[in-house]
């Protein structure tokens, strides 16, 4: 038959050896295939419980951050600017006189916006609000409503929040950290159990968490009415913050 091929008919010639190669190739390949199913199939031999664990631990904080400011409007845009800049220039002099470092004390905001009266149509301007806020960061806990008090005295007219935090939380977060994987350890032993298998190892383990800082907010109106009053020092209570840590561990089983 080869031979008939190969002189009567030249075209299928050519096609038994392509016919030829492509079988000589497909033998030459079939162990490599082969190989790589057989480690595909060892790989989905491996078999694993994973599991969230959660740590908490609670803490005395010792450092506030305090969110402060001033605004001021006036007929142009000017007034507005320069009645926040002499007031604000008042608070930081303030707040360094009741010990706060130049260094904790940041801006956060400037702005100056245009005021409408919206009752007419077309909305008019009639006025600028300036506004300019710091993030003050105070070390010493329990000067906190002192701070407040001097920064309100001096012209603030905007609190907009007080959050408390652990300055260093590495110890906290090594508590919590052993409590997450504890947890995570337990919970994988119940369902070893429950489903008849042994745990034989770690897989993988991974971790994520942190601080949660307890906000304090007061509006302007109120800061405004107890310093307008002659109020006694504002009472800021530090409470605990709690530091969480959460683990994602794939135990290894047979």
């Amino acid at each position: 038959m080869i031979t008939t091929f190969s002189t009567t008919r030249p075209g299928l010639r050519w096609l038994a050896g392509g016919l030829a190669i492509g079988l000589l190739a497909a033998a030459l390949a079939g162990p490599a295939v082969g190989a790589a199913q057989a480690q595909s199939d060892d790989n989905d031999t491996v078999r694993s419980i994973s599991v969230n664990g959660v740590g908490r631990v609670k803490a005395e904080p010792d450092v506030a951050d305090v969110n402060l400011g001033v605004t001021k409007q006036g007929e142009d845009a000017k007034a507005a600017a320069d009645q926040a800049a002499t007031t604000m220039d008042a608070v930081v002099k303030a707040l360094l006189e009741a010990g706060i470092a130049e260094a904790d004390i940041q801006t956060t905001t400037l702005s100056l916006n245009p005021v409408y009266d919206w009752n007419l149509n077309p909305p008019k301007i009639t006025g600028w609000e300036a506004s300019n806020q710091v993030r003050v960061t105070v070390r010493d806990i329990e000067s906190v409503g002192t701070v407040v008090d001097a920064a309100t005295t001096a012209g603030a007219n905007t609190v907009n929040g007080i959050s408390f935090r652990v300055e260093d939380p590495s110890a906290a977060e090594a508590e919590a950290r052993s409590a997450a994987v504890a947890d995570a350890r337990a919970k994988a032993d119940q369902l070893a159990a429950d489903a008849g298998v042994t745990i034989t190892g770690i897989i993988t383990i991974s971790e994520s968490g942190g601080q949660s800082p307890l906000p304090i907010y007061m509006d302007r109106a109120e800061m405004a009415f107890d310093t307008a009053a002659g109020a006694a020092p504002t009472p800021v209570l530090p409470g605990e913050v709690e530091l969480s840590v959460s683990v994602f561990i794939q135990f290894e089983i047979e």
